[in-house]
């Protein structure tokens, strides 16, 4: 059924009673942008938008994108009134305090209609870009049958001033996704004030250098807003919609102002506002006329979600679909056999080149692999034979090129990983995830299977010198939680760390992996990087040290621990590839390769903060100051990692 016009308005109040009346039971929130775009998400939801409360998940819905995330009570009011299961009008009675999913930007783990977590501004609407990507890519798989939906994006002024939007808008327009509408909210505010206050360019004009397609509308005018939505499903390119609207709409005294922006209207501003828009109802009740619109645009969704899974189901294709969407990983057997086969070897690489030499084996097994670097790809070494290029002539290929866009790149990947179906992963210079930082830590908080390749990983770089040479990266990626870091040893530890990686479903990975090469110093079958630290070499004569080193500076303690043993002092060697996993086994485990009562030396070539919790007072070997330029193994020597200046060290200790 369709919603009559004249029916539009009441539902457009029914989302600025709820936000307004939210915000102010909370004295905490941002009524202005949900009231301002409040008849846009209406005439999308009832006219436009593909969905089906009953079943958010539904792998061909269409994608809505709140990038604006501090305009959170739009999305909650929104699910709310369409019947999604969550939020409640508790919830939303609660909204943001401890007790209900309605926390003060959405977040996609805590309700299953949202469709990622948002309000560090411009990442959305650059996850929307890595959806749609995504669709596109899955439609070139499996077709129009299975795979045939749209992203749509409501930003703000932030959103489309963060430098993140340039990177973003530059890959969609180039690989011309045309399933892709943004929504601007064009109200010419920001927290400060007027937006003339900082910028003055035109931002449409920017768009269509990009390769967009872009309209403007009356924001407020849903006939306006009907016919610009259905002007940008019409074109082919990726569509930016300039809607101007007024922020804080129907605040009699507040609208159009900043203040509205983020802050509660208060109590006689609310009073006036209902009286200004003929709302009777108390807070958090909807008349129920009004709900039953609402409702009735669950019910429409419901039947093409049906239509669906009967294509699905008459479909040889499907049943691969569904396991990718599942986020199930194929059979193993293969790869695990070739991994196997591995131990036998003595492969001395980079650990770059045996993470390009892992993939090599998983790609082709795991079809749902696609990968990329950020214009480093003979660096990185992601390309592998099974990944052609991915284009806008050849959606199926499954390795993108990102351009220098390391932070658009990052904010994509998190958006293809909870599109579903795809595994990204992506390369650049471990230096260089500051860029992907925030991004980084958006894949963490939203439990995104992305996988970070991370190359030339230390002062190992040598010449390019202390710009490109990480120190203080590894520990600093350390301290975001549910994120796991490798530093893998050698070719054995890289090939378990991207196995952990790719089993890690809602867990993000970052391989910080060695530009110079890397004995293999494992021939063991175990896969004992599961265990996050284990013991790779057992002293012979009567332990008084354990050797704890990561990466490229593991060879280094074996070497180390053969000159003490020597010297009768022994000496284990403990292999540390991910912290993260080391500190979930249990404290038996632990204890044991990490035993009281011995002097415990730490050996990683970067900062020394945080190696304390494993060594206690023991000794660290570290740097603690930025690199230089010079030949890897004159830096190496320069910063105190050889054998020669480490035994010393320990030995007075020991002393």
């Amino acid at each position: 059924m369709s919603i009559e016009p004249s029916r539009l308005g009441p539902m457009a109040n029914a989302i600025r009673a709820l936000s307004m009346d939210a915000v102010q039971a909370a004295n905490s929130g941002h009524p202005g942008m949900p009231m301002g775009m409040a008849d846009v998400a209406t005439v999308l939801y009832s006219q436009f938008l593909k969905f089906d409360p009953a079943q958010p998940r539904w792998a061909d819905r269409d994608r809505f994108v709140l990038s604006a995330g501090h305009g959170s009570m739009l999305i909650y009011s929104l699910l709310h009134l369409t019947g999604y299961a969550s939020p409640t009008m508790d919830d939303i009675r609660k909204f943001r305090q401890l007790d209900s999913v309605c926390a003060g930007h959405p977040e996609n783990h805590a309700i299953s209609g949202v469709e990622c977590t948002t309000g560090p501004l411009g990442q959305g609407l650059a996850m929307a870009v890595g959806m749609a990507l995504a669709e596109r890519h899955l439609n070139a798989t499996f077709g129009d049958d299975l795979v045939d939906h749209r992203t749509w994006v409501i930003a703000g002024d932030g959103c489309l001033m963060e430098g993140i939007n340039h990177e973003a808008i530059g890959l969609a327009g180039h690989l011309k996704l045309g399933r892709l509408v943004v929504l601007w909210d064009d109200n010419r505010i920001t927290i400060d004030g007027d937006t003339d206050l900082s910028t003055s360019e035109d931002i449409p004009a920017r768009y269509r250098a990009a390769g967009w397609h872009t309209e403007a509308c009356d924001g407020h005018d849903p006939a306006d807003i009907s016919r610009a939505l259905a002007a940008a499903v019409a074109d082919g390119r990726p569509s930016l919609i300039a809607c101007r609207t007024v922020i804080g709409k129907g605040a009699p005294n507040k609208q159009g102002g900043h203040n509205v922006h983020g802050s509660p209207l208060g109590a006689d501003e609310i009073a006036a506002t209902r009286e200004y828009l003929g709302w009777t109802a108390a807070p958090f009740e909807i008349p129920a006329d009004i709900l039953a619109d609402w409702r009735s645009l669950g019910a429409k969704g419901a039947a093409a979600r049906t239509a669906w899974e009967a294509r699905s189901a008459a479909n040889a294709k499907g049943g691969e679909l569904a396991r990718r969407m599942a986020g199930e990983l194929p059979a193993g057997d293969d790869a695990a056999k070739t991994f196997a086969a591995w131990l036998e070897g003595s492969q001395k690489v980079a650990t770059r080149k045996a993470s390009e030499l892992a993939l090599e084996v998983l790609t082709p097994l795991v079809p749902e692999m696609v990968g990329g670097s950020a214009d480093l790809t003979g660096s990185n070494n992601t390309k592998t034979k099974a990944t052609g290029p991915l284009t806008a002539a050849d959606y199926a290929g499954r390795y993108v090129y990102w351009g220098i866009r390391e932070f658009g790149m990052a904010a994509a990947m998190n958006g293809m990983a909870l599109h579903g179906g795809v595994i990204p992963y992506g390369g650049t210079f471990l230096v260089f995830s500051d860029y992907c930082r925030n991004a980084i830590r958006l894949s963490a908080l939203q439990h995104a299977r992305v996988v970070y390749v991370l190359t030339h990983d230390s002062i190992g770089l040598g010449e390019d010198g202390p710009t490109h040479q990480p120190v203080e990266h590894v520990m600093s990626l350390r301290m975001i939680p549910n994120l796991m870091v490798f530093r893998p040893a050698d070719v054995i530890e890289t090939a378990e760390c991207w196995n952990l990686a790719l089993q890690a479903a809602t867990t993000p990975s970052v391989l910080a992996l060695s530009r110079q090469n890397l004995p293999q110093l494992r021939n063991s079958g175990e896969m004992l990087s599961a265990r996050g630290a284990y013991r790779l070499k057992a002293a012979t004569a009567a332990r008084k040290v354990v050797l704890l080193a990561t990466g490229s500076e593991v060879e280094l303690a074996v070497n180390v621990a053969a000159a003490l043993e020597g010297q009768g002092i022994g000496a284990d060697v403990v292999s540390m590839p991910c912290w993260e996993l080391f500190d979930q086994q249990d404290a038996a485990y632990r204890a044991d390769v990490l035993p009281a009562g011995v002097l415990k030396v730490s050996i990683e070539a970067g900062v020394t903060l945080g190696w304390q919790k494993y060594v206690g007072d023991g000794v660290i070997i570290g740097i603690d100051t930025f690199g230089a330029s010079a030949p890897a193994e004159v830096l190496f020597d320069h910063f105190g990692f050889t054998v020669d200046k480490i035994v010393p060290r320990v030995l007075a200790r020991l002393n």
